[in-house]
């Protein structure tokens, strides 16, 4: 009779974690479904979130031209490129037309 209870015992053991298991699973599943997750988007919404953020807009836009128009995307990325390298160099001349200009005025 003692081993017929330790069987029932271990039993109800096992059925609980059956349905903790269960319970686990139904959650996750929940989670997954796509009503969920719009509803949970949809609900971050918040001010100062990154959905007002211009660059999160950006960032989306050029998400699209990478799936819709690659051809186009790699045009404008060499001339992003091109156009980076010229500021860059200006950037520079004009750092160094500032540093004549002090030394100049320093001789005087």
């Amino acid at each position: 009779m003692n081993r017929m209870q330790e069987l029932e015992a271990r039993r109800r053991v096992l059925l609980q974690r059956i349905d903790e298991q269960r319970a686990e699973i139904a959650y996750r599943f929940e989670q997954v479904r796509p009503v969920t997750q719009v509803a949970n988007w949809a609900g971050r919404g918040v001010s100062g979130s990154t959905a007002t953020h211009p660059l999160a807009w950006l960032a989306g836009l050029a998400g699209l031209l990478v799936m819709l128009r690659p051809r186009r995307l790699l045009s404008w990325v060499t001339f992003a490129t091109g156009a980076l390298s010229l500021l860059s160099r200006a950037g520079t001349i004009l750092r160094l037309l500032a540093t004549l200009r002090a030394l100049r005025a320093g001789f005087r």
